[in-house]
């Protein structure tokens, strides 16, 4: 038959450190609220441009295509 461990009644994380970091997640949360200039979806992260991650993509597709299409040419 196995023992029982006892259990611990003191928490594995310091309340106050957990507290921060809460704070600090919800700072970043609230940080970046741009919406996208087409669909106005949440911007995407770390883009220069006001652009979702979706319409962002479909812009660089756009590019390749035009770019082939006059290379065609």
């Amino acid at each position: 038959m196995k023992r029982k461990l006892p259990t611990t009644s003191a928490p594995v994380i310091d309340p106050a450190l957990l507290d921060q970091a809460k704070r600090a997640i919800a700072a970043d949360q609230l940080h970046r609220v741009e919406k996208c200039s087409v669909c106005s979806a949440p911007c995407a992260p770390n883009s220069a441009e006001p652009l979702c991650w979706v319409c962002r993509r479909l812009k660089i597709s756009a590019w390749r295509d035009s770019d082939q299409q006059i290379a065609q040419e």
